[in-house]
């Protein structure tokens, strides 16, 4: 049985929100990543949310997932972002029957009782992102007792604070193969480069992150596989990174909506005599963002629902659902924009924030054009 988003954990998810907001343009500004954050994350239990109860966990579903991570994205998304990546680990970790029991219950313990965070790490300076293909450069080399890993990845989500790091990778092998290296955070060999200096999501320490003869214990490597091996989607693990990503920056685009609404209370002009919220301008715009955040929370309440009652639709409609919400946010936030004008713009106020943050949601993968590209193809029934 799932654990629910139930009021008591709406309102726990509420007030920590309400806390992160409060310091959340200082983190912006510095660039600094939010350690206190987390720190109340994990008096919450809140880190361990995925975690089954059987290890200590909260044994929570995708709709909880979903309410916890929508809810900090509207108080201070990179912290979202990097509690969404945890979630998705554990849950991919204890979803896979490859992975290492041994070493999946010492991670989960972790998270339990240390608040371990947990990500993996994909993406490299030359291949990009490897969802759309390619041979990683980061090399794994078979020495005894396991391996050696040497490489760079870059955007390291919470790199500063991570305990566990996921790092796919290559063998040196004529043929080689590719897997996930798991490795501790404190490792000798593990370098961080604070490159991070982003237009959004600032807070997020998504630093590059170098491994320099890394060691890995030969019972910590995951799914270890030819290179030339399609992996057939997985429809539950495609709806859970689709609605993990995308309701951050819903999160985001509802703080947008509601800075909006009380600055339309409180700005009156003098030539007016009222405030701003009451010109028929103003309302309609208000509505027009309402309606597109309605929107939003069917689609994702939709596709959470659907994949906790074990019936997760297709990953193309996870990828739709992805497209829109995206899409929604970051045109709710510009329409806050286009109607609060230059007190919107301003470094004093919020909004400018949130529309840094929201344009973000654009980069996750699969991007915008790729889920075109593939609804496109199955339609016409063309094979690449």
């Amino acid at each position: 049985m799932l654990m629910p988003a139930t009021p008591d954990l709406e309102s726990k998810v509420d007030a920590l929100a309400n806390d992160f907001a409060r310091r959340a343009a200082e983190h912006d500004e510095a660039g600094t990543f939010p350690f206190e954050n987390f720190d109340a994350l994990r008096k919450a239990g809140l880190l361990a949310l995925t975690v089954p109860p059987a290890l200590g966990g909260l044994g929570g579903g995708l709709r909880a997932a979903n309410r916890i991570v929508n809810g900090i994205g509207a108080g201070e998304p990179s912290t979202a972002l990097v509690l969404a990546q945890q979630y998705l680990f554990h849950f991919r970790m204890l979803r896979n029957p490859h992975f290492p029991q041994a070493l999946s219950e010492e991670i989960a313990r972790s998270a339990v009782a240390e608040g371990a965070l947990c990500n993996m790490l994909l993406v490299e300076p030359e291949l990009g992102s490897p969802i759309r293909g390619g041979l990683p450069a980061t090399i794994a080399r078979r020495v005894e007792g396991g391996w050696r890993i040497t490489g760079r990845k870059i955007y390291s989500t919470g790199s500063v604070a991570l305990s566990w790091i996921g790092v796919f990778a290559r063998s040196d092998d004529a043929d080689p193969l590719v897997g996930a290296w798991i490795i501790s955070g404190g490792s000798e060999g593990v370098r961080i480069v604070e490159s991070w200096d982003h237009l959004g999501m600032r807070a997020s320490a998504s630093h590059d992150m170098i491994f320099d003869n890394v060691f890995v214990a030969e019972d910590r490597v995951v799914d270890l596989r030819p290179a030339a091996t399609q992996q057939k989607p997985d429809d539950v693990v495609s709806a859970w990174i689709a609605t993990l990503f995308t309701t951050i920056y819903d999160g985001v685009a509802r703080a947008a909506r509601d800075w909006l609404v009380a600055f339309l209370h409180s700005r009156r002009p003098s030539n007016l005599g009222a405030s701003l919220a009451t010109l028929p301008r103003m309302q309609e715009a208000v509505g027009a963002i309402d309606a597109l955040l309605y929107a939003n929370r069917v689609l994702l309440a939709d596709i959470a629902s659907r994949c906790d009652s074990g019936a997760a639709p297709p990953a193309r409609e996870s990828h739709f659902m992805k497209l829109a919400v995206t899409t929604n946010a970051i045109e709710a936030v510009a329409k806050a924009l286009e109607v609060s004008g230059n007190p919107g713009l301003s470094r004093h106020h919020a909004l400018q924030r949130h529309y840094r943050d929201v344009l973000c949601g654009r980069v996750h993968s699969p991007q915008n054009d790729a889920i075109r590209l593939d609804a496109g193809r199955e339609a016409l029934s063309i094979i690449p």
